[in-house]
């Protein structure tokens, strides 16, 4: 290996950047010994690991292989996570709307104590006070601008709730810029640089953390169907590709997630996209999945009733003839939400695990195995959440641009808080339209 001396380095900046390129490259061929003996960060050791493993499932599985040890583990935690995510269904959104909340508080936490843990030696002031604070301040922001568009006639009935519905954003900035004021105040002259990296840090976090949840929340407000299907079908690729992986795996498939292979990728994608067609069918029957859920304000609870959608009505639809020969059928009945889930699924199998890959490449930077030791054998709460915060954006991306149309009853809402000036406004021009369409007859051929 070539010394900085040899190079004739002119400035600690090349060499800086030489240690960082030199880094990267060994963390590659290294082994894991060797890798978790070095840190990229001015020689800070790498976050420590554990096992916690519960000590009836090590007493249990004491005489297995630690291969066969880790897939009982990891089996045994799922069926317990599978098994309270329906009972978090079961109680209904607004629970669901609530466990949202505490997962994103706890990745939150999980990614700062990272940062925390690697810059902590040098002692930069109300890092961890300002990070938690901006994430109050995004949650404002973003659960009030939720709460005016989805209970918009509780929010008006309320002066309290009305006043902060009509300045809600000017606050929100308001409260930003307190937070940003304090960050410049706690600027220290010899820590600019890890400052501003840690500042970035802080918002890049709220970026992927709060904001995606922000959308589950606005999926699952669609109907319940659609926080379900993409969630589960992410679920399903990640336990069949590990399935297929653990059994049949032969093939790498990407170098920052050395265990994953191309069977349980190529596996994975043809059980998720089955187990989504299934799983749509049988959910596309009930109306408490189907329909939005909507705040009422005579009971003032969510109600979850309606007469369903086309997309929830079955269709006939006819077989192409390449397949008529091999399956015997001309025609099909399925609901058209099926082939919606054949999108979902496909992008659940193939592209969302590109979230775990981020994930992973995250963690080898920083040298740590696990987001945190929350779940004995699956690590933290982002570890297994990293691929559902991207699934969360491309299903409320998917909706806005193909399922969600006009609103009535959010146009009616917004129309009985005009003026009764804008609103015979309204009336006059609504009526003009309908004559010239003739929808409705023309009074003066009365």
């Amino acid at each position: 290996m070539l010394s900085y001396g040899a190079l004739n380095l002119r400035s600690p900046r090349d060499k800086w950047i030489l240690q960082e390129s030199e880094s990267e490259n060994k963390l590659d061929g290294e082994t894991a010994s060797d890798s978790e003996s070095k840190s990229e960060f001015g020689g800070l050791p790498p976050v420590p690991t554990s096992d916690d493993t519960p000590e009836v499932l090590n007493r249990a599985l004491s005489n297995l292989s630690s291969r066969w040890k880790n897939w009982w583990v990891r089996g045994i935690l799922t069926l317990a996570m599978i098994t309270f995510f329906f009972i978090i269904i079961y109680l209904g959104p607004m629970v669901l709307m609530t466990i949202v909340m505490c997962v994103q508080i706890k990745c939150f936490h999980e990614i700062i104590t990272i940062g925390y843990n690697v810059y902590h030696s040098y002692d930069l002031p109300w890092f961890r006070t300002l990070s938690w604070y901006f994430l109050l301040c995004v949650n404002y922001f973003f659960y009030g601008e939720t709460v005016t568009d989805y209970f918009f006639t509780l929010v008006q009935r309320e002066e309290p709730l009305r006043i902060l519905s009509k300045y809600h954003r000017f606050i929100s900035f308001a409260l930003y810029l307190t937070g940003f004021c304090m960050f410049v105040l706690s600027l220290v002259k010899k820590h600019y640089r890890l400052q501003f990296y840690m500042f970035g840090w802080t918002h890049v976090t709220l970026l992927i953390v709060v904001t995606q949840s922000h959308l589950i929340i606005h999926n699952l407000f669609e109907g319940m169907i659609w926080f379900i299907v993409p969630i589960s079908c992410v679920i399903c690729n990640d336990i069949m590709a590990y399935m297929f992986g653990f059994f049949f795996g032969r093939t790498p498939l990407i170098k920052l997630s050395p265990k994953k292979t191309w069977e349980g990728f190529i596996g994975g994608f043809f059980a998720t996209v089955l187990f989504g067609l299934l799983l749509s069918y049988v959910m596309s029957g009930y109306r408490c999945f189907t329909c939005p859920v909507e705040f009422n304000n005579d009971t003032n609870s969510f109600t979850v009733d309606c007469e369903p959608s086309e997309l929830f009505q079955l269709q006939e639809y006819n077989i192409p003839a390449v397949l008529q020969s091999v399956l015997g059928w001309k025609t099909v009945r399925m609901y058209p939400f099926q082939i919606h889930s054949i999108a979902l699924s496909t992008f659940a199998s193939l592209i969302g695990p590109f979230g775990g890959f981020f994930a992973s490449g995250f963690k080898r930077a920083f040298k740590i195995k696990d987001f945190a030791n929350t779940i004995p054998g699956h690590g933290g709460i982002m570890d297994r959440f990293d691929c559902q915060y991207l699934m969360a954006t491309f299903v409320n991306v998917y909706i806005a641009s193909f399922i969600r149309g006009p609103n009535p009853s959010k146009l009616i809402q917004q129309f009985l808080t005009l003026r009764p000036d804008q609103q015979i406004h309204i009336f006059n021009t609504l009526k003009a339209h309908l004559v010239d369409k003739g929808v409705l007859g023309n009074p003066e051929d009365a």
